[in-house]
């Protein structure tokens, strides 16, 4: 019998997608339900699916965020999480900060980093990825305060930026989580304003699709993205802008990439239990998890 995993998200459920996978000699079904920035309705998902099916990935929101080491756990997260008696509840991020940091190192090849700008929108959503770059000897913009707060207060120093998170994360996580991260309808929004002059001294821009779409301006000629969600539709709006590369850090299965939060939520399924990092370290290697590279540039 197939393992069944479903992302419960508070995305637009416009972007629902299902798709069956077959992984060491297991198949699996993977589905993502948008309950359209519904808070209750996700809830009322999660108790429905709970016993139900093998893992249960939270889409659109983060159970937890982090800063050089620290965990803090963001308080809504934490009761979609606590919906569920029966069925492991995921957020992604256990995957994100073992496959991001691989991801920087597999891109080596075909990214110089120590000659490369890169715009980090959310680096506390993303602290692996932010340490890795950084690792990496590149240039980054963390765009927390502009993307998450909209304060034009741009930081170049991890080491501040991990600083100012000790300092502010423990009431960040308090507040609603629609205040922090677009849910529902206004992930489809598209904002062209003054954050645009970040995005044109970046040769890079990485971190969560919703982030990085929401502000993109219409020129982004040469650039690369690195994300993880990308829809077929996706695909075509960074055409349009002239992005010349896409770099997705989970698979694209069925036209599209699912999010970390879906594959986590997979390979707990598989192993009947929660993992740590070691155990994801592992699997990224059985399975063969690897940055997917699309070529955008002079494809019709």
């Amino acid at each position: 019998m197939a393992k069944r995993v479903v992302s419960v998200s508070l995305g637009s459920s416009r972007r629902d997608a299902a798709a069956e996978v077959e992984l060491l000699g297991e198949r699996v079904l993977l589905e993502r339900r948008g309950t359209d920035g519904d808070f209750q309705r996700a809830l009322c998902l999660i108790q429905e699916l709970d016993g139900k099916v093998d893992a249960i990935g939270l889409g659109g929101i983060d159970l937890y965020l982090f800063a050089g080491g620290r965990r803090y756990a963001i308080r809504d997260a934490l009761r979609l999480k606590e919906a569920a008696k029966k069925t492991p509840v995921v957020d992604g991020s256990g995957l994100k900060h073992t496959l991001e940091r691989r991801a920087v190192r597999e891109l080596a090849s075909l990214i110089d980093w120590r000659k490369t700008k890169v715009l980090l929108p959310s680096a506390v959503d993303r602290f692996g990825l932010a340490e890795a770059l950084d690792e990496a000897g590149a240039r980054v913009l963390y765009g927390d305060f502009i993307f998450a707060l909209g304060l034009p207060i741009p930081l170049y120093s991890l080491s501040f930026l991990q600083k100012l998170a000790f300092l502010l994360l423990p009431l960040f996580t308090r507040l609603p989580f629609s205040v922090l991260y677009p849910t529902g309808k206004k992930q489809e929004e598209v904002r062209e304003d003054w954050r645009a002059r970040y995005y044109a001294w970046a040769d890079v821009v990485a971190g969560d699709w919703h982030y990085v779409r929401r502000h993109m301006p219409k020129d982004m000629r040469g650039k690369t993205v690195i994300t993880n969600t990308t829809t077929e539709e996706d695909v075509a709006f960074l055409r349009e802008r002239g992005v010349r590369r896409l770099v997705t850090t989970t698979p694209r299965l069925g036209g599209r990439s699912f999010g970390t939060n879906v594959m986590e939520a997979m390979l707990v399924a598989l192993a009947g239990r929660e993992l740590g990092e070691a155990d994801y370290l592992r699997y990224i290697d059985q399975i063969g998890l690897k940055p997917q590279v699309l070529e955008l540039e002079g494809q019709a």
